[in-house]
């Protein structure tokens, strides 16, 4: 066994290619096992296992720079960079990280769980080691999936420009978590059925080399004819035109020539393009016939690719899924746009059904975003079905394009909260304080499916410009469905249970959570109400006022970023009403990134749990029988 002896990079060095190989079926046979107890980023992993050896072997870590893009395909570079240990903790509270983490090792020079920013990166990491006179290598490994963000583009175009030594690996196997769309994934494809391309330039180079006297300085002066064989051999040759040295497309398992391809990678003093093709979910049966289910998958059995997941409830997911369907069969404007998250966002069945009004746009939610704006203002009804942490991405657009516009865009934000082992990169917790904020937008959350339904039919329903329901990372609560779906009056509040002094206002998955305590301190002798604050905005003014004028001790319960939240507009409403003395308690998620674990651990972190709900209004209970008056509203 080779794996063991593998305890730093350096260690690869004194290896022959054969063991190099030995080593990759061993690191691919480690992960399977591993990731059938854990679950975790399969697929994609399983693919740059031969890629990422090269790397080490050729480079040397940490000094040389290797930045993962996403940084889910990074397992192999956790393994060789000391780290074997500790795969039974993968992505688990406390434990190993599923991407890419700074502060888990000196190799992890950039991290990153959002998609395209690898190359802005190599490119800073570049200008910095000229800058400070030094000579490492910068590598960027990007695949092809997230080549079509717009991020990526603007930073092959600087690198084009200003020709500093650095190394694009474009990682391309077809995929990035779904099938890839778009001009580029047709531009490579074009590329990978022509791979005489190279040759042909390196023997008309050869040819004109051979001429006496003459040969190298027409070989150097004649770029023309060799430009001439590049267009008439590979349509558009993009990245040569940018700027680039291209290399490839080379076999990415093939670990031979990925030595010999950064050898010659090595010896250019500007940018260079290695093209490398890889097989997703490589050297695993099941991952190779399906790496779109693989990508990242729950714990499974080896021998059969069984899935064990516990059979339960559906996800909110796929209720949002299954009623856009209903909606759209009775309104032809409906549209669902989504950026290369059609399986993640419950979009399959929609996309079957109507194939032409199912639109995946890519890795590009800026564009996606303002697309919807221009669908909506030419009469259609866009349905932007997107995490909520890749919302983030296109926060001028919803700005500057959609609410700006007051464009009627509905948004359906899934992954809402707390979403578990992917970790702080795409915790769904901010997107209430980055849009509440916005004029002309109506913000909800359901307390359960049912009420998801009527939301999404109050979202058809409605003219007056952009509005917003947001869902989260959980299996539904399994209450019945109503057949008729009607729309919610906007801006009001649902009150689930009377208040005697004490009421926590709730929303989303916290509504249960707040019937659950109050369920609790009843037996205490406390009765606590309990509202379903299912707009996020507008919100209910004249519950909040009827609560003030009553004296009532508030708990504003949420799953959400507690600077900024919906806590912090009833404090800004009391404020603008000049009701100082009205008792506000929030409870919501404190200021600092909460890293992977199980929801239910996160909650635990932050204290959004039915204890500390109970703790809060027996507080107030005890507060309470010192007397304090009702509020009175200015005169």
């Amino acid at each position: 066994m080779l794996l063991p002896q593998i305890k730093q990079p350096s260690d690869l060095k004194s290896m022959s290619q054969d063991d190099l190989a030995l080593l990759s079926a061993e690191i691919r046979q480690f992960l399977i096992e591993k990731l059938s107890v854990t679950g975790g980023h399969l697929a994609p992993n399983l693919g740059v296992v031969e890629l990422t050896v090269a790397l080490h072997y050729c480079y040397n870590s940490p000094a040389d720079k290797m930045i993962f893009d996403v940084g889910h395909q990074a397992y192999v570079h956790k393994v060789l960079t000391g780290r074997m240990d500790r795969f039974d903790t993968l992505r688990q509270h406390n434990g190993l990280c599923g991407f890419v983490k700074r502060n888990e090792s000196e190799h992890d020079v950039w991290e990153a769980g959002h998609s395209s920013t690898s190359l802005s990166a190599a490119m800073g990491m570049a200008l910095a080691r000229d800058l400070k006179g030094e000579d490492n290598q910068v590598i960027a490994m990007i695949g092809d999936g997230a080549l079509t963000g717009g991020m990526a583009f603007e930073a092959l175009n600087h690198i084009g420009h200003e020709q500093r030594k650095l190394m694009v690996i474009l990682n391309d196997n077809e995929m990035s978590i779904a099938p890839n769309v778009g001009a580029m994934h047709k531009y490579l494809s074009k590329i990978r059925s022509d791979r005489h391309y190279l040759k042909a330039k390196d023997d008309v180079e050869g040819m004109l080399k051979k001429i006496p006297a003459i040969g190298d300085r027409l070989a150097k002066s004649a770029s023309w004819i060799k430009d001439s064989v590049k267009y008439m051999m590979v349509p558009g040759v993009l990245f040569e035109e940018l700027g680039f040295t291209y290399l490839g497309p080379i076999d990415g398992h093939d670990i031979p020539k990925l030595i010999e391809t950064f050898k010659q990678a090595d010896n250019v003093d500007g940018p260079v393009l290695v093209h490398v093709l890889t097989t997703k979910g490589k050297g695993y049966q099941p991952a190779e016939a399906d790496s779109h289910k693989w990508h990242g998958i729950s714990p499974y059995k080896i021998e059969s690719g069984q899935v064990l997941k516990a059979v339960g409830k559906p996800m909110y997911t796929e209720v949002f899924g299954q009623t856009l369907i209903d909606l759209a069969k009775q309104d032809k404007r409906v549209v669902a746009v989504t950026p290369a998250m059609p399986t993640g966002s419950g979009l399959i069945p929609f996309s079957k059904e109507f194939p032409d009004r199912m639109i995946d746009v890519g890795i590009a939610e800026q564009h996606a975003a303002t697309m919807c704006a221009a669908l909506a203002m030419e009469g259609l009804k866009p349905v932007f079905a997107v995490y909520s942490t890749f919302m983030q991405r296109a926060y001028d657009q919803i700005v500057h394009d959609i609410c700006r516009h007051n464009a009627n865009v509905m948004f359906a934000i899934d992954r809402a909260g707390f979403v578990g082992p992917d970790g702080e990169t795409h915790q769904g917790v901010y997107d209430v304080a980055f849009m509440r904020h916005i004029p002309n937008i109506v913000l909800m959350m359901p307390k359960d499916e049912n009420e998801l339904r009527h939301m999404m039919k109050t979202a058809l329903d409605y003219n007056e410009g952009p509005i917003a329901y947001r869902y989260p990372r959980n299996n539904v609560v399994g209450v019945p469905l109503d057949d008729v779906l009607v729309p919610i009056p906007i801006g009001s509040w649902e009150q689930l249970r009377l208040s005697e002094g004490y009421a926590v206002i709730a929303s989303g998955s916290m509504v249960q959570l707040a019937e659950e305590a109050a369920e609790m301190v009843k037996r205490e002798g406390i009765t606590a109400g309990v509202i379903n604050a299912r707009f996020l905005k507008p919100l209910d003014e004249q519950m909040l006022r009827d609560l003030a004028v009553r004296g009532t001790k508030l708990i504003v319960l949420e799953e959400t970023s507690q600077a900024g939240s919906m806590g912090s507009a009833v404090l800004e409403f009391y404020a603008e009403q000049g009701l100082h003395d009205v008792h506000v308690q929030l409870m919501g998620i404190p200021d600092r990134f909460i890293e992977h674990g199980s929801i239910k651990e996160q909650r635990e972190e932050v204290g959004l749990t039915v204890e500390n709900v109970c703790a809060e209004l027996r507080k107030m209970a005890v507060q309470s029988s010192y007397g304090i008056p009702k509020t009175r509203f200015p005169s």
